[in-house]
């Protein structure tokens, strides 16, 4: 006798939005969830940092157009203190932030310069096996001539917290080269309970920032921190690299597009049409054409025009080289 197909259970999504950049980020995000993936039943929320000591200037959302178009869309702010990082390193936002969530409740964080492209309903996320974003260059750590290399650095990381280094390696990559070590972008990341990774990915975190192995002397942490925490939090919690089919998050469902000039130069053309498609409703166009790299980016051209200058089957291999272009020619904005 045929059954019906039991649906995936509901989870919540969060990004972080503050003050500026980021809550116009948040709403685009939103925007895009909403249309592109209709099916989903999950909260949606939007993690907002408190006024308080670690920051100079009040990071909470205090433009009231914005807040009422992310209401308008279902969104839920939540607000967080931030009580080790806010100014002097604003990426912990994602890492205090977890406290501030439904305990118990599965969760997908996503950076807020990120685009819903596709069924974010239909990800076949394990919750038990935590993973994240794949899509990162190899940034840290930075080996020093008279140093120990990616091996010796990355196993005092290892060893500092009790964790089996050799079962982390990929072994089909070669030795002392960076992509056989754990590493992600933190662009998201995702696990059964917000409290449970976000307790670990705090500890991790602040222990490496106060406390590093010696091996670690010649590294910088800024702006690398959560990066180097965030693999080991993924491998002390039982994930890994590929607990996700590939081409979903990273691919066919989300874009971590970094700044619209980023996106316009080398995403896809269904993203640059997502993206299009989201702003064009009147009420929320109202809102976003007041941040002026948004209303310049899309409402004004500039995205199209700055698209022209590369072909997208023949990028620079660097980010850099593709910054540097666009800056030259006038089109970065951020």
């Amino acid at each position: 006798m045929a059954t019906e197909a039991t649906s995936p259970a509901p989870f919540n999504v969060v990004v972080v939005g503050q003050q500026g950049r980021l809550a116009y980020e948040a709403l685009l995000f939103v925007a895009s969830l909403r249309t592109m993936s209709p099916n989903f039943k999950g909260r949606v929320l939007i993690a907002e940092p408190q006024d308080g000591p670690l920051w100079t200037k009040d990071p909470s959302i205090r433009n009231q157009p914005v807040r009422d178009a992310l209401a308008d869309l279902g969104a839920e702010i939540i607000p967080f203190e931030s009580k080790h990082f806010g100014d002097t390193y604003p990426f912990g936002n994602k890492i205090e932030m977890l406290k501030a969530l439904p305990k118990g409740e599965p969760f997908v964080f996503f950076d807020s310069d990120t685009l819903i492209t596709g069924d974010l309903a239909a990800v076949p996320f394990d919750f038990d096996r935590p993973s994240a974003s794949l899509r990162r260059e190899g940034t840290w750590p930075q080996p020093q001539l008279y140093g120990p290399g990616y091996t010796g650095l990355w196993k005092s990381l290892y060893d500092k917290f009790g964790l089996d280094f050799e079962s982390s390696l990929d072994t089909s990559e070669p030795d002392e080269y960076w992509r056989r070590y754990l590493y992600f972008n933190a662009g998201f990341f995702y696990y059964r309970c917000p409290h449970e990774f976000g307790a670990k990915f705090l500890e991790y975190a602040l222990a490496i920032r106060d406390t590093p192995p010696v091996e670690l002397c010649a590294q910088s942490f800024d702006p690398w921190l959560d990066q180097i925490a965030l693999p080991l939090v993924i491998h002390a919690l039982g994930g890994g690299r590929d607990t996700l089919p590939k081409g979903l998050l990273d691919g066919a469902v989300s874009c971590h597009y970094r700044l619209l000039p980023l996106l316009y130069a080398r995403e896809s053309d269904h993203t640059v049409a997502v993206l299009e498609h989201v702003t064009a409703p009147n009420k929320i166009k109202k809102v976003l054409k007041t941040y002026d790299p948004i209303k310049r980016m899309i409402y004004q051209g500039r995205g199209t025009k700055a698209r022209a200058l590369f072909d997208r089957d023949n990028l620079p291999r660097k980010e850099q080289a593709i910054r540097n272009r666009l800056k030259s020619n006038g089109y970065w904005m951020r």
